[in-house]
């Protein structure tokens, strides 16, 4: 009877038995040097291959994820201009926001009074009566015009201000907003239209906005507001001194809008196919392109700052300035924490299914867990049957199911936002429970001799 594992040991422990003590020893010897250089030659070839794999895997991920920012950023500004729901119901908000409701009232008002001139018709009155031998009525007119014409621009800045925060105002802000938005282009360019740039600035007109005002001060038994001539002033939203830098920048990047995104997913592809370690490459990938989102929300904020410090006051008030700028990004906000969830998502779930032993334990725990509520139900008369049997012999197929249908949804989601995507994964994981639950595995024949 042999004792040994393989049927080597045994040649070789009858080969032994007749050798001299120094005889064995030497070939004790030489075994040992043979496997010692084995061990260097596999060595060597391992280094040989993780050398060149490791520094470019490396490399493609981080290009990957150093072009992700860019990428995100270049997708809302193409969104900005190619879908006019998507650019609207960025700027709607913004009427609603009572710093810009003061900025924009403001600005109407002092085009409304300039145009008045409410002092000048009071004094010309004054003139008028003291020429018709009125002279106290002309005094007396003379003497309160400042407290009249101040009167009068509170009622104009009142009555501005109230229809300014009115529905029929938020409404006619949309539908204004709507037909500029096919001028963003032109605006960005360079060029004129309902949104344009003027003298370095982004700017929109209020010419819409006035005419509704008017139409409100007659309505009030205002009539002088009827002498009001047409005038189109421009309310300005941006202003930089790097706006013709930013512009080339933006159509750079509007043209890159479809090429960036997949660049990204390439090189990154790219970087956990080269890589060795495919499992570990890809939790750094998850890890990085999340850094990424990180680094792009810090470098918004920086940009913010500088934004700010840009905008002189005489333009347009600090918290109006600061409220346009929150509202005009919060989409790239929305869109960073989604994809910064994505990059999470992806590194955990490469990690658990790794061997680490905080994976395999997890699984475990994971795996016990649903044993032990199949054989519950089972011993409380629930049974799968064959719907059960069936689920095991394909759970890999419908592993792999469940997670492209997963995959599916999130792509074509219309603007999925972080909540959409952890409410996916969770879906996915339930899916993933009750196919290990639901799958039975088939009863092993007994042998005979077996109880």
């Amino acid at each position: 009877m042999g004792v040994s594992d393989t049927g080597d040991k045994p040649k070789q422990t009858d080969q032994d038995e007749t050798l001299t003590p120094d005889e064995r020893a030497e070939l004790q010897r030489l075994r040992a040097e043979t496997a010692e250089l084995r061990n260097q030659q596999g060595g060597t070839r391992r280094r040989r291959r993780v050398g060149w794999r490791l520094p470019v895997a490396i490399v493609l991920i981080f290009l990957g994820c150093l072009l992700a920012p860019g990428a995100v950023v270049g997708v809302w500004a193409a969104n900005q201009v190619s879908d006019t729901g998507r650019y609207v119901a960025n700027v709607e908000p913004l009427i609603h926001d009572p710093a810009v409701q003061n900025a924009l009232t403001d600005k109407i008002t002092n085009e409304i009074t300039n145009r008045l001139n409410v002092s000048g018709v009071l004094n010309q009155a004054a003139q008028q009566l003291t020429s018709k031998g009125l002279t106290r009525i002309g005094s007396l007119l003379t003497t309160f015009s400042p407290q009249i014409a101040s009167s009068v621009n509170g009622f104009i800045h009142s009555t501005v201000h109230s229809v300014i925060s009115s529905q029929a105002f938020a409404t006619a802000w949309v539908q204004v907003n709507t037909v500029a938005h096919q001028q963003i282009v032109k605006a960005l360019s360079g060029n004129g239209g309902a949104v344009s740039t003027s003298n370095g600035q982004v700017v929109i007109s209020l010419g819409p906005f006035i005419s509704i005002v008017k139409q409100d001060l007659v309505a009030r038994g205002f009539t002088l507001a009827n002498s009001i001539p047409p005038i189109n002033p421009t309310f300005t939203v941006f202003t930089s001194r790097e706006l013709v830098k930013a512009q080339s920048g933006y159509r750079l990047i509007n043209n890159l809008k479809i090429v960036s995104p997949i660049l990204v997913l390439l090189l990154i592809a790219a970087g956990v196919y080269v890589a060795r370690n495919r499992r570990r490459a890809l939790i750094g990938a998850g890890l990085g392109f999340a850094a990424s989102m990180l680094v792009l929300a810090a470098g918004l904020q920086i940009f913010r700052g500088i934004y700010l410090n840009s905008v002189p006051s005489s333009v347009l008030p600090s918290d109006a300035a600061a409220a346009l700028f929150d509202t005009f990004v919060r989409f790239i906000k929305e869109g960073l924490r989604t994809l910064l969830v994505v990059g999470l998502v992806v590194a955990a779930a490469a990690f658990f299914t790794g061997p680490s032993v905080t994976a395999v334990r997890t699984r475990s725990a994971f795996g016990s867990g649903l044993g032990r509520l199949r054989h519950f139900g089972e011993r409380s008369g629930v049974s799968t049957g064959p719907a059960g049997l069936w689920t095991f012999s394909h759970r890999k197929g419908l592993r792999v199911g469940a997670v492209a249908l997963a995959a599916l949804i999130f792509v074509f989601w219309g603007q999925p936002t972080a909540a959409v995507v952890i409410v996916i994964v969770v879906l996915l994981l339930v899916v993933l429970g009750l196919i290990e639950l639901i799958g039975k595995r088939p009863e092993r024949p007994q042998t005979a001799g077996q109880p």
